[in-house]
């Protein structure tokens, strides 16, 4: 049974998460978990995300959000601040969520964000190529 859309286009942020994600080498967008997830062929972005609540088997939707990849060096530091949550099933694997509805949206730190993220999964061929840009 596929799992069931858990975003609409108009979902805030959406467009332009897609327009910084699709400007990496070779990313592509693709649904998975009912979200959409960017790759490069691995993933690097998911738009969306959930927490672990406190009653079993209860999640917390961040609607509204991204999922990164991050460097265990910036870690603590993201984790200070209010807007970044430790999302459900990925969090153990090095991911952290940006939720955008705590307050505005700073572009230019998702692009950041995203780009560390990029650079964590994708092939070396990849990363030298956006050096290259």
């Amino acid at each position: 049974m596929p799992h069931p859309i858990m975003f609409r286009e108009d979902d805030m942020g959406l467009a332009e998460v897609r327009e910084i994600a699709l400007g990496f080498p070779a990313a592509f967008e693709k649904i998975s978990w009912g979200r959409p997830v960017f790759c490069a062929p691995k993933m690097f972005l998911m738009y969306g995300g959930s927490v672990k609540g406190d009653k079993k088997g209860e999640y917390l939707a961040h609607p509204h959000s991204i999922l990164v990849k991050v460097d265990d060096s910036d870690r603590k530091a993201l984790e200070q601040d209010s807007r970044f949550f430790y999302p459900a099933y990925m969090g153990p694997f090095g991911w952290l969520g940006m939720d955008f509805t705590v307050r505005a949206v700073d572009w230019d730190e998702v692009t950041e964000l995203v780009d560390s993220s990029f650079r964590l999964v994708a092939p070396k061929k990849s990363v030298k190529q956006l050096d290259e840009r």
